[in-house]
């Protein structure tokens, strides 16, 4: 029998879109690991830690700091929209799959880049339209 795929290692980068909640309530599921936010503001940061039961030591200033000490497979962004195109930059070249909330972008040319990151480094850049709803 085959064995079960280890957790998926992720990344969240902002926590103001407030679909974040979705992400850090499956904890409890097991498929993934949340190994670091990126989230300047302390005080939402720490509202969301008393809320799901995560140490704010997951919680860092940049996505950068994220990327180099907590090592994500994926990074899930949940702040502006105007700031995915600078975490798939940031993302694409170290192979990390990326997530963005809807829309993908705020102009063509930023999902024209994005679009053209994601095939140059191999990774897969997902929308976050649920089909659950």
């Amino acid at each position: 029998m085959p064995r079960p795929a280890p957790p998926l290692r992720v990344g969240i980068a902002g926590l103001t879109h407030t679909h974040v909640h979705g992400l850090l309530g499956r904890a409890q599921h097991g498929d993934l690991v949340l190994v670091g936010i990126a989230e300047p503001n302390r005080a939402l940061a720490e509202r969301y830690a008393r809320q799901y039961g995560f140490p704010m030591a997951l919680v860092y200033a940049s996505l950068a700091e994220v990327l180099a000490k907590a090592k994500p497979e994926a990074v899930t962004a949940f702040g502006s929209i105007s700031a995915h195109l600078a975490v798939v930059q940031a993302c694409a070249p170290k192979g990390i799959h990326v997530m963005v909330e809807k829309p993908l972008a705020v102009n063509l040319d930023h999902a024209r880049q994005m679009a053209a990151l994601a095939r140059q480094h191999h990774i897969h850049l997902l929308t976050n339209y649920e089909t659950t709803w």
